[in-house]
């Protein structure tokens, strides 16, 4: 039963993981630029919830949305005036900017809030569900709720707009949608602003089990990082299989491991994939 009760936790931790993730895999997918700052914009995310939560008494569920949209008009600044700077540049130029980004966003954020950790207080934030005989959290569900309600959105955004379809042209052959009418750079601007934005929600709807900090983007870069390499590099599908298998070695692997062993296992299932398969689980597909 121990087995099962780790199994159901480590989805409902992967189901967060993956939309997190998302973001980052839709930023390589259409832009072609692997943004190391992603894990900044989680704690944007984070800290513009837990002001919602404190000025305006905003659950942090729904100031994830402010989360979102906040985290979008800034992606799409940022791409505009920074990363469409680079895109024809060599990748070092891009890496440089991206990692120059991360320090920047890290260092400000330092000085607007401090290094003190900061938490909210929610009714349900001790509340567990059973079922049967299996607990569930409910920050963890609510948070997985969430996050499979905006992946949900995002793909149908994606297959079902025109924007979404502009998006994937954009993603499939550049040269080709600019041919066909298709504003391109407001393309990027749009998918770069989607990805940062979905990363910035999964920061806000984690906030009733996380404490925010200035340091949090690094912990969750880490995480997000090895579930899109597992997935995939460049497929959304590939990111959602990355993070629930993320979530669910990391839960399974307390089991057997001590919590400060608890990212062992994970990174050795890792080193093991990408030593079988380097394209990770799923091959590459159009955003």
């Amino acid at each position: 039963m121990q087995f099962i009760q780790a199994l159901v936790d480590g989805i409902l931790l992967g189901g967060v993981y993956a939309v997190i993730s998302i973001g980052l895999t839709l930023v390589f997918g259409v832009i072609s630029i692997v943004n190391f700052a992603q894990g900044e914009f989680l704690m944007v995310g984070m800290f513009v919830a837990y002001f919602a939560w404190q000025s305006l008494g905003l659950d942090p569920l729904l100031g994830s949305l402010l989360s979102f949209a906040v985290a979008f008009a800034l992606g799409v600044l940022v791409q505009k005036f920074l990363i469409s700077r680079v895109l024809q540049a060599p990748p070092v130029a891009q890496i440089f900017l991206t990692v120059g980004l991360l320090i920047v966003m890290e260092n400000l954020a330092l000085i607007l809030f401090g290094s003190q950790f900061r938490s909210v207080q929610t009714a349900y934030q001790m509340t567990a569900f059973r079922v049967g005989p299996l607990l569930l959290s409910a920050p963890y569900v609510f948070a997985f709720l969430v996050a499979a309600a905006a992946g949900m959105g995002l793909w149908w955004v994606l297959k079902k707009t025109w924007w979404g379809r502009a998006v994937r042209a954009t993603a499939q052959d550049p040269m080709a949608a600019r041919l066909a009418g298709i504003p391109t750079e407001r393309m990027h601007q749009i998918a770069f602003g989607l990805g940062v934005g979905m990363t910035a929600l999964g920061g806000g709807i984690i906030l009733p089990y996380l404490t925010a900090s200035t340091t949090v983007g690094a912990q969750f870069s880490v995480l997000m990082f090895t579930a899109v390499v597992l997935g995939g590099l460049g497929s959304v599908l590939g990111a959602v299989v990355g993070g629930i298998a993320v979530g669910v070695i990391q839960s399974l692997s307390a089991l057997v491991l001590p919590i400060q062993l608890q990212n062992l296992a994970l990174f050795a299932v890792f080193i093991a994939v990408l030593a079988m398969r380097p394209e990770g689980l799923l091959k590459r597909v159009s955003a």
